[in-house]
């Protein structure tokens, strides 16, 4: 197993964009450990008389309309948004499982209904979804995780559905049932590690997609509360006072936009690197 993890990363890195999409990912993660720790200023620290200052060597990244440094904010930023894309995805693959087994049942009334009811509730929109949280939550993480991790757990279950169709439809699964193997033990031992390169993709997918959402709703003021550092609230902050210090938005924007773009290849590079995994554990199914 642990060759295998080896020789998929190898695989990763050796890939187009592999290693921007690599090195990206662990500053982010290695910046949001350093945060926990340290950063050039405590957030608490503002300044009057150094509102909207430029970079300098004092502030590597200037500073913001209550002269707090940009460069900490962002770096504590990448925390929250670690976490908020962590727990989204989780929550994500969690409710797209559960939609799966139900929408493969073998009952055909079941699965007529389901994909129905998934199909009319792709169509609501995220925001929305956050906007009715909004109102017995309040401005909140939650808001943004629940809302987000159900919108893209209604989308995973529907992507994924005609590969486990697939594997269902296979000979080794039939053959599996036809020995009295429950539908459970199918679902676990045959479809789930069938279908999980096209679930990681789609993933991958939606954890740059969240943090495009954080920023959006947080700017609408139902995401991330003030005070909170997140990298959408440095950028609703900075963007309502644009034209007095403009590198003010430069910076989240590069970072959110460096690392959404880093997330949508690592989908792209996952596709071409577990193929042909996933051929070979057909291969090794159907023996």
């Amino acid at each position: 197993m642990k060759k295998m993890q080896f020789t998929i990363l190898k695989r990763i890195w050796r890939a187009s964009f592999g290693k921007f999409v690599c090195v990206t990912l662990f500053l982010w993660l290695a910046i949001a450990a350093i945060s926990l720790f340290w950063t050039p200023y405590s957030l608490l620290k503002t300044n009057g008389y150094e509102v909207w200052q430029k970079p300098s060597f004092a502030h590597l990244l200037g500073t913001d309309g209550t002269g707090a440094d940009m460069l900490s904010w962002l770096m504590a930023g990448s925390r929250v948004e670690l976490v908020i894309v962590v727990c989204t995805v989780m929550i994500s693959a969690l409710i797209g499982t559960v939609l799966l087994s139900i929408m493969i049942s073998q009952y055909k009334i079941i699965r007529a209904t389901s994909v129905m009811a998934v199909d009319a509730l792709i169509s609501v929109p995220t925001v929305l979804i956050a906007l009715m949280l909004a109102v017995p939550f309040g401005t909140n993480v939650l808001v943004i995780v629940i809302a987000c991790g159900f919108g893209y757990g209604f989308n995973l279950a529907r992507i994924v559905r005609p590969s486990a169709k697939l594997v269902l439809q296979s000979d080794y699964v039939n053959s599996a049932i036809s020995q009295g193997a429950s539908r459970r033990y199918v679902l676990l031992r045959h479809v789930l590690p069938n279908i999980t390169p096209v679930a990681l993709v789609q993933l991958s997918l939606s954890a740059g997609t969240v943090i495009l959402a954080e920023s959006g709703l947080t700017y609408l003021g139902v995401g991330v509360p003030s005070g909170v550092p997140s990298w959408g609230r440095v950028l609703a902050t900075s963007v309502t006072l644009i034209h007095v210090n403009p590198l003010a938005v430069l910076w989240p924007g590069l970072i959110v936009t460096i690392v959404v773009v880093a997330l949508n290849l690592l989908g792209d590079v996952l596709r071409k690197v577990l193929d042909p995994c996933a051929k070979s554990m057909n291969k090794v199914g159907a023996k």
